[in-house]
């Protein structure tokens, strides 16, 4: 499916099929007509009562390929195919889900929220929009909303890249100051083989939280486990060498 990881840090956005490694991508900057979202609005109040022919669900999914061959290198281009695929088809629950990550590259959290819940409400068991949903919602500063989101993507059995959500559950719980379910959350990471997420940045979220809760040994295995992931000698391994220079011997 079309699991999606940003990080507040730089933007990083990552997708199965298609990764947008955060600002650095390639494609130009892009504006969402007013016109073009009114109509979408419009269609998606009147989608229920609309009866979708076999020739618009074709129409719909050429659009939305037309959208995802576009996306890495024409965004504006892209907006309007996905646009075009939910005015064929209301309930193009990817459609949607990829409007959702466009506007979340902006930075226009609420917006992407908006398109999320569209998704969610067309398949209440989309882990991915679950997943992508936390993630929008942690610049709103709606922590407690955020983790339940995770939650509710992680209750998935089938997901394929729990290892995500697992880290960023964590991050948000350790926001929260729930420390000790932050550090099961961090673990429950590790265990996903192989990983999506760098196993050193887990340790280095993994050695803070054991730090913050006072459990010093522990923390000092998870920060000398980063610099030996890290070899290197990259950003995880800088932060973990300050930590550890404030651990007692």
């Amino acid at each position: 499916m079309h699991d999606v990881w940003f990080r507040r840090t730089d933007a990083l956005a990552v997708t199965p099929r298609h990764r947008v490694h955060g600002r650095s991508s390639s494609a130009p900057p892009f504006l969402i007509p007013c016109a073009v979202a009114l109509c979408l609005g419009v269609m998606l109040v009147l989608g229920g009562c609309v009866t979708v022919t076999e020739d618009n669900l074709k129409k719909a999914e050429g659009y939305y390929q037309e959208g995802i061959a576009n996306l890495d290198t024409d965004r504006q281009q892209a907006f309007v195919s996905f646009q075009k695929a939910i005015q064929a088809d209301p309930r193009h629950k990817e459609a949607n889900y990829y409007l959702g990550h466009l506007y979340a590259l902006q930075g226009k959290n609420k917006q992407a929220e908006e398109e999320f819940r569209k998704v969610l409400r067309i398949d209440p068991d989309y882990s991915e929009a679950y997943n992508y949903l936390g993630q929008v919602l942690e610049p709103q500063d709606r922590w407690p909303e955020a983790i339940e989101s995770y939650r509710r993507a992680l209750s998935n059995p089938l997901y394929a890249t729990p290892d995500v959500v697992w880290f960023r559950l964590g991050k948000a719980l350790a926001h929260e100051g729930y420390m000790e379910k932050a550090t099961e959350a961090f673990e429950d990471a590790l265990r996903i083989s192989p990983p999506n997420v760098p196993p050193a940045e887990i340790h280095l979220e993994l050695g803070r939280a054991y730090y913050r809760l006072g459990y010093d040994t522990k923390a000092r295995e998870a920060l000398k486990r980063v610099t030996s992931l890290d070899k290197k000698g990259g950003e995880y391994a800088v932060a973990a060498h300050k930590l550890l220079e404030r651990l007692k011997p």
